[in-house]
């Protein structure tokens, strides 16, 4: 019996010149024997059919749409596929014959057809989504040389459909069709002959096939059939063909062996690494923990209380300072900084300071600028519980727009000055980047800084436990970087809020300051919002906050009662006239209606952090 059936293989095989079919998915860059269906010297053209089926993801749902696609007239689909009307919705997957003119070109047949690009796409997608694998990726780029794996909208390009025509010697059963169709996961050599109502036999000759060879989804075969094409609509349809095809990866019996050698030799190599890797790992750790031991006993002897005279040096300049006869720091405090502060002596603060020099060092109310191994420090002079309160807060937080801390010197006694050493951002602080015409900030930075200062007010409202108010929002505590980034400093400045430190604040912006500002009590993250409000109409205007009442005066058309014409000559009378005609007024807008929100005079009425970075984030 075996014999009969190869023989009768042998012999349908020998009945037509068969073409080979290529196993390779339709989006793969490869070409093999198949790839293209090649010509013969006997037939250069015939008539035959494909198949498609219906697809709503790419919007080919009924015979028009299918029509259209392969540019022929919907009645020669209507009775070939006993559909009664080409306007009908088809079933997702039903199978369509479509009539087809094979034409041998150069030495490959190929039906042609163009193609308009509707919408922003690739070939891979073209060609196995929207023409469902009848045309590789690899024959649309050889076809249009111009074009590469990106298409974009209303590009034409030119696309050949696998197509074969038969060459049969003799008149007798000679095959009339070679149909193109095109394989989905489920199909198979079986129940695809039964729809075509052929033997198997014959559908694995037209290909080339051996008996019991796979046929691979994404790929195409020739259905030899001797009349006109009838498909059996009882043997089930393939499933609908999906958005998105993932390549199916065909090897070769003959490199089996090869490709698990190869895997078992991948996998002792990567053993090894694996294994060398947490060796070298865990001898760092042991390393690390030991030089961590040393420094922290090392450390800790230098500032211990029992210490009858130590000296406090810089590890950077690797300088003395004057010695102590006790230490400011104690041993829990000593845990928390041990690894993330340096420790200056007061001689390395007096050299980076020019001996704190008034007229060319002081940027601010206690504040020096200086130069320590060639980097731009803020050296600012502080209480010791102040500067212990600074401390304990730096050493919980960790935020990109946060003016870092770099190290600390302190007096000899509890009584004396100590001094912060911070990072000084290189373009200064924000209300010189406004009021200097050297620092140009266009609108771009301006929007950036405001996201930037809401990010990290966010952060220190919703991010860290207790949540923190900072209480001292201005222009002259943001610091700006070189490349115009925003910098809070200021942190941890701030404890419950007297009646002198309220006056302070309230002189810093001339009585512009949220009506709630405690006198005394806890501070409320609502007066950070005010500030912040205050800073965006700075941002706006360019204007000094000094000058809060005609700051908030200006936008007092905001809240009605000016036509719309109007609104938008006093918000371009109230922007920064540097800034001529290089921003976006919608945007400006926006900053303003947002600022208005931000002073309110009920802190409730005001937005939270979370509502201002949705509406920054939009701009940026």
């Amino acid at each position: 019996m075996i014999c009969l059936l190869f023989l009768s293989w042998i012999a349908v095989e020998s009945s037509f010149a068969e073409q080979f079919y290529d196993p390779s998915d339709c989006s793969s860059d490869t070409s093999y024997p198949g790839s293209r269906y090649t010509c013969n010297s006997i037939r250069q053209s015939c008539s035959t059919f494909l198949v498609y089926r219906s697809n709503q993801h790419f919007g080919h749902q009924n015979l028009l749409d299918i029509a259209a696609l392969f540019q022929i007239k919907p009645d020669e689909l209507l009775d070939l596929n006993n559909i009664a009307s080409a306007s009908d919705i088809l079933k997702p997957g039903r199978e369509v014959l479509v009539p087809i003119t094979c034409l041998c070109s150069g030495q490959y047949f190929q039906a042609s057809l163009n193609y308009t690009v509707p919408e922003r796409t690739s070939i891979p997608e073209i060609a196995c989504g929207v023409f469902e694998g009848l045309s590789k990726s690899l024959t649309l780029l050889q076809e249009n040389p111009s074009q590469g794996n990106d298409v974009e909208i209303r590009v034409k390009l030119h696309v050949p459909l696998r197509c074969a025509c038969p060459d049969n010697s003799t008149g007798v059963n000679e095959v009339k069709y070679l149909v193109t169709y095109p394989i989905l996961e489920g199909d198979g050599t079986a129940p695809l002959s039964m729809k075509f109502n052929i033997s198997p036999q014959e559908l694995l000759a037209a290909n080339h096939l051996e008996p019991k060879s796979t046929v691979f989804p994404n790929t195409t075969v020739l259905v030899p059939l001797k009349s006109d094409p009838n498909i059996n609509l009882n043997i089930p349809d393939s499933p609908p063909p999906t958005p998105g095809f993932l390549p199916t990866t065909t090897v070769e019996k003959t490199k089996k062996t090869k490709l698990r050698n190869l895997y078992i030799a991948g996998s002792i190599v990567g053993f090894l690494l694996v294994t060398v890797a947490l060796l070298a790992c865990g001898l760092y750790v042991k390393a690390l923990k030991k030089w961590k031991g040393e420094r922290l006993q090392s450390f800790t002897d230098r500032n211990s209380v029992l210490s009858g005279s130590t000296a406090r040096s810089s590890p950077r300049s690797g300088q003395t300072g004057r010695s102590s006869t006790n230490s400011c720091l104690s041993p829990d405090l000593l845990a928390g900084i041990k690894f993330s502060l340096y420790n200056y002596g007061m001689d390395d603060i007096r050299r980076a300071a020019n001996d704190f020099n008034e007229s060319s060092n002081k940027i601010g109310e206690q504040v020096y600028k200086g130069l320590i191994d060639n980097e731009s420090v803020m050296i600012k002079q502080m209480k010791f519980e102040d500067t212990r309160r600074v401390i304990d807060m730096h050493s919980k937080i960790n935020h990109v727009n946060i003016v870092n801390l770099h190290g600390v010197c302190y007096g000899e006694n509890d009584f004396a000055w100590s001094y912060l050493i911070f990072e000084l951002p290189a373009n200064g602080c924000l209300r010189n980047c406004l009021s200097e015409q050297a620092h140009h900030l266009n609108w771009s930075r301006r929007t950036r800084i405001a996201f930037d200062v809401a990010t990290v007010l966010h952060y220190l409202h919703y991010c860290i436990f207790p949540s923190y108010a900072h209480m001292s929002v201005n222009s002259r505590n943001i610091y700006v970087t070189s490349k115009w980034r925003a910098k809070l400093a200021n942190i941890g400045s701030t404890l419950a809020v007297t009646s002198s430190t309220r006056d302070n604040n309230v002189d810093a912006v001339n009585g512009l300051v949220a009506p709630e500002y405690p006198v005394n009590g806890p501070a409320s993250v609502k007066v950070d919002i005010f500030a912040f409000g205050v800073v965006l109409l700075e941002l706006i205007s360019g204007k000094d906050a000094t000058e809060g009442t005609l700051l908030k005066d200006s936008i007092g058309f905001l809240g009605g009662g000016a036509n719309e014409g109007g609104c938008f000559e006093r918000l371009r009378s109230f922007i920064d006239p540097s800034l001529k005609d290089e921003y976006l007024l919608a945007e400006a807008l926006c900053l303003a209606v947002l600022a208005k929100a931000c002073i309110e005079e009920d802190p409730l009425r005001r937005p939270s952090m979370d509502d201002i970075l949705k509406v920054l984030g939009r701009m940026v």
